[in-house]
């Protein structure tokens, strides 16, 4: 039997689906029976670079304020819903899950007229648009926070995980992550990650930051995201402060076991700042659904895992890096706080679920 994944868009939609057929694959479902749905972006190289089938549609994501190009989003629908009926036909799938965004509808509506048990999954604690329509006929709708809402049919499982952070061990993994970005093991640690696309405004927080830099010595891991990576490497950085500037990281348990703490959004990345318990600064994107990483990001704050900044106030980023990396036990505090909340064995109920969905 075949299951399908629709993931399209962000890091934050595709890393959970690429866990989730990680997952499948330990159910015993070989790897060429999982095919993934998905569009030209971040989806068409990662998916394929998992070993991953990959059927590429035609796709574009409706616009929240009235613009003539959603004009056309109707026939772009319909027209990736009846690519994917065909392919679910074909291949005889048994269940389908989407992880939201504009795949979503156009895969569960096929699902649907195929006879396809399908299943959503949300990654934020606002659900967003598409998710929230077709959460509606799912089977289940997985949620990433007990405080989901909007969703039918919801299930609190977390956020799916990647092999790597299943049994995250910080202190194992630490030398050689150090190791791996040509850090020095006694200076304390801030990780910047914007996601997988990159966040232009927390690459401009950080130069000012580095330009302005008064508090203890500290080192920085920069991931960039591929758009930003040249610019930002051109950056002066008077105060020699160092600062490891990368494009992408493909082994992000490293990332993660070299940060001592983490500035950014508060997407996807939730999940693997929570299953890592690694303190967060966390700017929220003001993109997407209304508020949904703005909800995110104060349910780990009201935890005691992270520090919620908007970006209205993103200046304040110096002084609040400043105040939490220099004290080790608030640190602890934080990190402590932060892994109470995560569940790292998202992946594999979600797996269990579509490979039992047939009793």
């Amino acid at each position: 039997m075949t299951y399908a994944i629709a993931a399209a868009g962000t890091g934050g939609h595709v890393f959970p689906a690429l866990a989730i057929a990680e997952a499948l694959e330990r159910t015993g479902v070989e790897r060429t029976d999982i095919v993934f749905f998905g569009g030209d972006r971040f989806e068409s190289e990662a998916v394929p670079a998992a070993g991953y089938d990959f059927v590429r549609l035609e796709l574009r994501g409706l616009k929240r304020s009235f613009t003539p190009s959603n004009l056309g989003i109707p026939g772009v629908v319909l027209n990736a819903r009846r690519t994917i009926g065909e392919e679910l036909v074909r291949r005889q799938v048994g269940a389908l899950v989407a992880t939201g965004g504009y795949v979503t509808v156009p895969a569960a509506w096929a699902a649907q007229r195929a006879s396809v048990p399908y299943f959503v999954q949300e990654q934020n604690a606002h659900a967003g648009l598409a998710n929230r329509l077709m959460s509606r006929k799912a089977v289940a709708a997985f949620t990433s926070f007990p405080v989901t809402e909007g969703l039918s049919r919801g299930v609190y499982c977390g956020n799916p995980l990647r092999t790597a952070f299943v049994d995250f061990d910080r202190q194992a993994l630490r030398a050689g992550a150090l190791v791996h970005y040509g850090l020095e093991p006694d200076l304390p640690v801030l990780g910047v990650v914007g996601g997988s696309l990159g966040a232009g405004a927390l690459n401009a927080a950080v130069h000012s930051m580095v330009l302005g830099w008064a508090g203890p010595p500290i080192q920085i891991i920069h991931l960039t995201g591929e758009l930003h990576v040249e610019a930002v490497s051109q950056l002066t950085n008077p105060r020699e402060v160092p600062w490891k500037v990368v494009a992408f990281e493909t082994s992000m348990e490293l990332f993660f076991a070299a940060a001592d703490l983490l500035l950014a959004r508060a997407g996807g990345m939730v999940a693997e700042i929570t299953a890592t318990g690694t303190p967060a600064i966390l700017v929220p994107g003001e993109f997407g659904s209304k508020g949904h990483q703005l909800a995110t990001a104060r349910f780990v704050e009201a935890a005691g895992g992270a520090v919620v900044i908007e970006q209205a106030n993103i200046d304040a980023v110096p002084d609040e890096v400043e105040r939490i990396i220099g004290d080790p036990q608030l640190l602890a505090e934080m990190s402590s706080r932060s892994r109470g909340l995560g569940r790292p064995r998202a992946a594999d109920e979600i797996a269990n679920r579509m490979v039992s969905v047939h009793g």
